[in-house]
């Protein structure tokens, strides 16, 4: 079976494996994750390490993920000199992830040993933007937002990370006729209150992020038949 997961941030590792536990999720099935395991919440670091040593999980890139990417001079050795060489273009995107809940997994960094840190980085960098699966005869996209200036006739390769992991999906919005999009990024209350902690579906695409970031809960969702697993049920 396959399952897919979004927006952790830093949701707690045992309340994470209770869910898995909860949708019967085994070593013969496989997870992916559709970025911002990292941010905002208490564990940050400790769940992606853990997720990165799973050897059926795969992480896309999210957007907090590449903010972090962007910060990657924070993570060598910090002395006066060093700090004193940040040009204003690093200050920024370090003061833009703050903005973004960074804190808390850079406080999460600094307890780890600097070849542990090369470690994430590297797993980070070599996260994929985006995947097509097939699952219970239905194909489907995996990414972290959605598609931004999507057209049906451009191909997959020709989409920037930025519109594979900023966008933000109306209402409007239909993607493929022949592949569900399944992504997270949006919290699926921007679409309503009924949707709070809950999936919101259209006919070409799912969001997925029920808002683990603003105090909720993350779901799984079983793509072999659609059928969502949530902590409150």
């Amino acid at each position: 079976m396959i399952y897919v997961t979004s927006d952790l941030h830093g949701y707690p590792v045992e309340d994470f494996k209770a869910l898995l536990q909860k949708a019967e999720f085994s070593d013969d099935d496989f997870c992916y994750v559709l970025g911002d395991v990292i941010d905002r919440g208490s564990e940050c670091v400790e769940l992606l390490e853990w997720i990165s040593c799973q050897p059926n999980m795969e992480l896309l890139l999210g957007n907090h993920e590449a903010m972090m990417l962007m910060c990657d001079f924070l993570f060598k050795p910090v002395t006066e000199e060093t700090v004193a060489e940040l040009t204003e273009q690093q200050l920024d995107l370090f003061s833009a992830w703050q903005e973004n809940g960074g804190d808390t997994t850079v406080q999460g960094l600094k307890t780890l040993s600097p070849d542990r840190i090369d470690g994430l980085v590297e797993y980070l960098r070599e996260s994929p933007v985006y995947t097509v699966v097939t699952a219970g005869e239905k194909d489907f996209l995996l990414v972290h937002s959605g598609l931004e200036n999507f057209d049906k006739s451009r191909p997959l390769s020709s989409y920037t990370a930025n519109e594979m992991i900023w966008c933000r999906p109306t209402w409007d919005d239909r993607y493929f006729d022949n592949a569900i999009t399944v992504f997270g990024h949006t919290p699926t209350l921007a679409f309503g209150p009924e949707y709070k902690g809950r999936m919101v579906q259209t006919d070409t695409w799912i969001d997925i992020d029920t808002g683990a970031a603003c105090g909720l809960h993350p779901m799984l969702l079983r793509l072999d038949d659609l059928q969502p697993f949530y902590v409150d049920e």
